[in-house]
């Protein structure tokens, strides 16, 4: 391990000397937005035609090209924009500094929107990574009219989702612990509801979502499994704009607009954005669904309410400060479907705020970035055939300092600093009734660095390493982290990731349990874990290794996409599943190894956009079981086949029609039998060593069979279609007026199976929905 560390830092320090080692060279850099809104263009073009200098924009629009001395013609394309072009005359060492705007006319040549597709596949590794934005979302069958990245995520290679109701994210092998899940650089939690068509995000203030799947670089820290990096677009410069929709789900609106307006278009200013949502299908579901059936006939008890809101004050020269909060809550109740009395109910709700900026120095074409948040989660369980309710609750700050230096050829240069604290209460019952309460706090510190090289037009090397510091293990965890690409020719690629991992979260999802609603948190704990070999492990630290590659081919106006992957989890800690009294140790040390092959494709021409990922995935944990014995066995979501088609179609004259498709199977999920159930009695119980058992009332208890997840559940398939028809009222304003149908032919697909009293609930039936949007 300590060579591989220092051959990786030694590599980063003689690559990024190599890369400022440019001589007689000037720099163009700047901004590129959208005419119309003033936000910025992600992934846009910036190219000087008869030349290799290029690149692409990031996150803020930004772009920073280094190039020799001269007269050159730069272009700036984007598919679905039109293309500016200027001229430059760039003397030896200097800095020009440009804001390029763009406008959106929705016609393009086909050779440049080829060339702006490949570009990215090109210049980076993108092993495991997909972007998606919001045309992307709005792209897929909504479920109720109502377009959610939820929906797009259960599309993504390599990810499980457990369904509409109470659905959870499974990437690649790793639990939701395991997966880190960003807004604006804030940690959240939870972002699915209960009802799992939809997340906390709104789909028109996301500006791209990026996920990462495996073997990301070290940019990223403490998750073992994956990342879902969400960022919200800035309000609107020079209008106000907005939506206001409406469907038997919910109510939801969003206005964005300018504060302090510029004395000119798109110049400095302050602007808005604001995004409510509101879900009443507690309230609709019975009276407008009630003669559909089961489970509508006594309501679906499921209602959230989200609020996001941004402010954001720009500088003339791209600099910006965003500040923002949120709220989020969820409330739902399980019922037993022939008497309709409640079996468990839950809640949680988040909220915090912070900032961000981003700073261009007029002197240096780096682009320096940071953030600064504050948020709290707090869930509650409540199975009513347990004695005590399940709660948790966690709170945390978070810091941080990115710098990024834009090098030739598409090459790249980032390091920074992160600082988080938290605070974890934890109160939870375990399968005998026995009630645990854990209350921790940590202060963990991450240092990174990022070198991206692009050697000609062929070879992309991207060595990366991070450090991250737990205070309350105090411990450093070095973590070395790879990503290679070779492109063969122009429409063939390989490429190739890996890295180590590290996390202190640590779950309380039970792998005995069938259906598990209540996620919990703490942090490792600093008291000694045993292994499965019954001896104490050297560090309560989460720890992965990721191995994964692919082959990237063009094929015409297909795009196929081919990875295996390799996740092995050295050290998994989970909740003592078998704790039988209150001196028992609160948890234990496993391992888990999870292997995978995800294949993609997708077509998009003119009218037509199609989509298939099939996934093939074998998870397996190894950890002491009921016996005392050392058992492997499948995890809670290992679906060992996956498949999802989406087909869209864009019809009409003025196309004005959008219809879709989604067809979604996948194979049984396992869970752990039950062999019986006993009466648990108490004989001690009120310290009175001397009570009758047999006038006694006792807990009633599950009897587990010794084989963890040794049963599976049914087969998951379902289809889902939409139509859209969007009526023009004026240049800028416009209705839009949705059908959909969730679950077309009325599978049943298990949602909740309550273990003590064999009631299954299940997912959504056929569910027929109209949603009427107002797009200002």
């Amino acid at each position: 391990m300590q060579k591989c560390i220092s051959l990786l830092a030694s590599l980063l320090f003689l690559t990024s000397i190599t890369a400022f080692a440019q001589s007689k060279n000037g720099t163009v850099k700047g901004f590129v937005y959208d005419k119309g809104t003033g936000e910025p263009l992600i992934y846009t073009n910036v190219l000087f035609p008869g030349t290799r200098y290029g690149a692409q924009t990031d996150l803020n629009g930004y772009f920073s090209i280094s190039l020799p001395a001269g007269s050159y013609t730069m272009i700036t394309t984007q598919v679905g924009y039109d293309t500016s072009t200027s001229t430059i005359n760039l003397l030896p060492d200097a800095l020009i500094t440009k804001k390029l705007f763009i406008s959106n006319q929705g016609l393009q040549l086909k050779g440049v929107e080829i060339s702006g597709r490949k570009t990215e596949k090109q210049t980076h590794i993108n092993v495991g990574v997909t972007t998606i934005t919001p045309k992307d979302i709005k792209l897929l069958p909504s479920s109720g009219g109502e377009p959610d990245v939820a929906q797009f995520l259960q599309v993504v290679p390599g990810v499980v989702f457990t369904g509409d109701q109470g659905g959870q994210l499974y990437i690649r092998g790793g639990s939701p612990a395991q997966t880190g899940i960003l807004l604006d650089g804030v940690t959240i939690f939870n972002p699915f509801h209960s009802i799992g068509l939809f997340s906390v995000f709104e789909t028109d203030a996301i500006r791209n979502v990026d996920v990462y799947t495996a073997g990301f670089n070290a940019e990223y820290g403490d998750r073992t499994s994956a990342i879902v990096d969400v960022h919200t677009k800035d309000g609107n410069k020079n209008d106000i704009a907005g939506l206001v929709s409406v469907s038997p789900i919910m109510t939801r609106a969003l206005l964005e607009g300018p504060l302090v307006k510029s004395k000119k278009k798109n110049g400095p200013g302050v602007t808005f954005l604001v995004s409510a949502k509101k879900s009443y299908l507690d309230q609709t579901s019975k009276s407008i669904y009630g003669g559909l059936g089961e489970p509508f006939s006594n309501g679906l008890p499921y209602s959230f309410t989200d609020v996001y809101g941004k402010v954001t004050l720009s500088s003339d020269n791209g600099s910006k400060l965003n500040l923002f909060g949120f709220s989020f809550t969820d409330d739902a109740k399980l019922l037993d479907p022939q008497t309709h009395v409640p079996i468990a109910d839950f809640n949680w709700k988040a909220s915090g705020g912070g900032g961000t900026f981003v700073v261009s120095p007029g002197s240096s074409s780096a682009l320096i970035d940071g953030k600064f948040a504050y948020s709290r989660y707090n869930i509650n369980f409540n199975n009513y055939a347990l004695a005590t309710p399940s709660t948790s609750e966690i709170d945390n700050f978070e810091a941080g300092l990115n710098f990024t230096y834009y090098l030739p050829h598409y090459s790249e240069l980032k390091y920074g600093l992160e600082v988080s604290g938290y605070h974890t209460s934890l109160s939870y019952n375990e399968l005998q009734n026995i009630s645990t309460t854990l209350e921790q706090q940590s202060t963990l510190a991450g240092l990174y660095m990022v070198f991206r090289k692009n050697f000609g037009e062929k070879f992309i090397i991207e060595p990366s390493i991070r450090f991250q510091y737990y205070s309350e293990l105090s411990q450093v965890s070095p973590e070395p982290r790879l990503g290679i690409k070779y492109n063969i020719n122009d429409n063939l690629r390989l490429k190739f990731a890996t890295g180590l991992y590290s996390q202190n979260i640590v779950s309380t999802k039970n792998d005995v349990d069938i259906v598990n609603f209540f996620t919990g948190f703490s942090l490792s704990p600093q008291q000694t874990v045993n292994g499965t070999n019954g001896q104490p492990v050297s560090s309560p630290l989460q720890t992965a290794y990721h191995v994964s590659g692919g082959i990237e081919y063009d094929l015409n106006r297909v795009e196929l996409n081919l990875e295996p992957w390799v996740k092995d989890f050295t050290r998994l800690i989970e909740i003592n599943r078998y704790k039988l009294y209150s001196t028992d140790p609160d948890f234990a040390a496993g391992t888990g190894i999870a292997t995978g092959l995800d294949l993609s494709a997708k077509y998009s021409y003119d009218r037509i956009y199609l989509w298939g990922a099939a996934g093939l995935q074998n998870v397996n944990y190894t950890n002491i079981g009921s016996d005392g014995k050392v058992q492997t066995y499948p995890a809670p979501f290992d679906r060992r086949f996956n498949l999802n088609i989406v087909g869209a179609y864009t019809a009409g004259k003025k196309k004005d029609w959008d219809l879709s498709a989604r067809f979604n199977l996948g194979s049984p999920f396992p869970f752990t039998l039950t062999q019986g159930f006993y009466e648990a009695l108490t004989p001690g119980a009120g310290n009175n060593v001397g009570s009758n058992v047999n006038q006694q009332n006792g807990t009633l208890t599950a009897l587990y069979a010794n084989a963890i997840n040794g049963g599976r559940l049914s087969w998951y398939h379902r289809l889902d279609v939409s139509a859209k028809k969007r009526f023009a009222l004026s240049k800028k304003s416009s209705i839009d007026l949705t059908f959909s149908l969730t679950n077309v032919y009325d599978r049943q697909n298990i949602f909740y199976v309550d273990r003590y009293s064999n009631i299954s609930i299940f997912q959504l039936p056929i569910f027929p929905s109209v949603n009427l949007t107002w797009n200002f």
